[in-house]
This record gives structure tokens, C-alpha cells and sequence, in this order.
């Protein structure tokens, strides 16, 4: 039984896809090529592995017959990291997404991104309205990505072990060492890249069409921001977590089987 479930919860080696600006980005697949497809993109600091695979999602989604592609984020797993937070734009994150699909030759898809992959995703189903059918965002919050983070605090402790003060701050810094493999200076980076515009992301003015499931943990600090989100898009529906925070959510059983309802369509 333990094999059987280790079996179930490995990773496979990732597929290397270069991107526009030649970044490696490490993409796993699983299932039936031939079936409805979804892209699965996870938060920050985390991986495929972390958000996808040790909660259950990709075993649920191959069980039900979904051909299963996830990415490994620019920054994050087994992709390359740069340090250049020039890279870390959410449009250039999603345009690696897009640059995923069209090497794997996806006309269609559908999405599930969890925090930061929500973020994206918002994106994704705006610029690629005509191939993403349905959207799952989780743990979504509207206002600056980022923004509570002190990168300055980040940049002192990557450098030479300055304790950090703030606990939002160290909250994060806890959540990126415990996936190992994790780079500090690249997620400094990405932090940087994506508060540098000042804007508001996601922009409740211009939100995606089609339909899209907002579901957010009970606990989660961003659950009113998620439900503003919700109510700005025009096929949207929102599914509260019960008893879940920010960090939890992506394992909580209530989530995944809301999303393979919503998902099914």
C-alpha cells in the first residue's frame, strides 16, 4: 500500500520548455493526451510538486480522465531562477504559460492557479480568452502583488542572516524555505518584478469572461479581496474553504472536489 501511494504522488522528470526570453521552464505531464487538458500553476515559493501533487490534485484530475500539464514558474522547482526582476512581470508570466500550451500543441485548456498561479491565471484568461475555457483562481487577493512584503528586510536576510523584524515578512521567508531548492535571491526578484509597476493586479476593471470558480480558504486574510474579484467578473462563482488559511487551502478535499465539479463544467 505505501508503494502504491509513493507511486502516486511522484513527480515525473520534468520536460524543459524555453521560453521568449530564454528562460528553461521544468513542465510535467500526466494522463491521456487525447483528453481535455488542464494546466495546473502554482503560488509563490512553491512548486508543481508542493501545491499539485502531494495534495492529490494531479491523482483526482488523471483519475477522471483529464490529460494533467503542470509548470514550474519562472523563479520556482526545477525551472532556471533568474535574478533579473526585469523577468518577473505577471504578463511575462503568463506568457510563458502561453508559450507552455504552444509547445505542447494545446488549442484548449483549461486552468487552475493557486495565489501567485492565480494571479496569473487572471491574466492568462484575459490575453488568451479564446483558448482557456474555464479558470479555477484560488487564494486570490486584489491590490499590488506582493506589496506587504519588505524586500529590503528579504534582501538583508539572503545576504548575511539579518534576522527580519516584520512577520509578514518572515511569514513568507518561512513558506520559501520549506520547499527545498528554493533560491531567496530569485523570489527576492520576482517580488521586486511584480511590485514594480505600482498598479493594482489583478485590475477588477477588466476582468476574464468566461466562467471562472474563486475559491479562497475561510481562514485566508485575502478572502474579502477574493470575493471583490469574484464579483467584478461576469461568469464568476465563489466557493469559500471551510476552515482553511493561505498556506492550507491547496490540500483542503472541499477545494479539489469543487474545482473537478467546476472544472467538469
Amino acid at each position: 500500500m505505501v508503494d502504491i501511494l509513493s507511486a502516486l504522488s511522484t513527480t515525473p522528470e520534468p520536460q524543459y520548455v524555453e521560453v521568449g526570453d530564454g528562460v528553461a521552464l521544468a513542465t510535467y505531464s500526466w494522463g491521456d493526451a487525447n483528453g481535455p487538458t488542464v494546466v495546473l500553476v502554482h503560488g509563490f515559493a512553491s512548486s508543481t510538486a508542493d501545491t499539485w501533487v502531494h495534495t492529490g490534485w494531479v491523482r483526482m484530475l488523471e483519475r477522471e480522465g483529464f490529460r494533467v500539464l503542470g509548470i514550474d514558474q519562472r523563479g520556482h522547482g526545477a525551472s532556471q531562477k533568474p535574478h533579473d526582476s526585469a523577468g518577473y512581470t505577471v504578463r511575462n508570466l503568463a506568457r510563458d504559460v502561453e508559450s507552455v500550451l504552444d509547445t505542447f500543441l494545446v488549442d484548449e485548456a483549461l486552468y487552475a492557479g493557486y495565489s501567485l498561479g492565480a494571479r496569473v491565471g487572471w491574466q492568462v484568461a484575459l490575453d488568451l480568452d479564446d483558448r482557456i475555457q474555464r479558470a479555477v483562481l484560488g487564494g486570490v487577493p486584489d491590490g499590488i502583488p506582493l506589496d506587504r512584503l519588505d524586500t529590503d528586510q528579504v534582501r538583508r536576510y539572503a545576504a548575511d542572516g539579518t534576522p527580519v523584524a516584520d512577520p509578514v515578512t518572515q511569514s513568507y521567508i518561512t513558506l520559501a524555505e520549506r520547499v527545498a531548492g528554493n533560491d531567496m535571491h530569485a523570489l527576492l526578484a520576482l517580488a521586486e518584478g511584480m511590485r514594480d509597476s505600482r498598479s493594482i493586479d489583478p485590475d477588477p476593471a477588466h476582468a476574464p469572461q468566461q466562467p471562472v470558480l474563486f475559491a479562497t480558504g475561510a481562514q485566508d486574510a485575502v478572502l474579502e479581496g477574493s470575493r471583490r474579484l469574484a464579483e467584478a467578473a461576469a461568469q464568476a462563482t465563489f466557493f469559500e474553504i471551510p476552515g482553511r488559511h493561505h498556506f492550507n487551502a491547496p490540500g483542503a478535499k472541499a477545494f479539489r472536489l469543487a474545482a473537478l465539479e467546476f472544472l467538469r463544467g
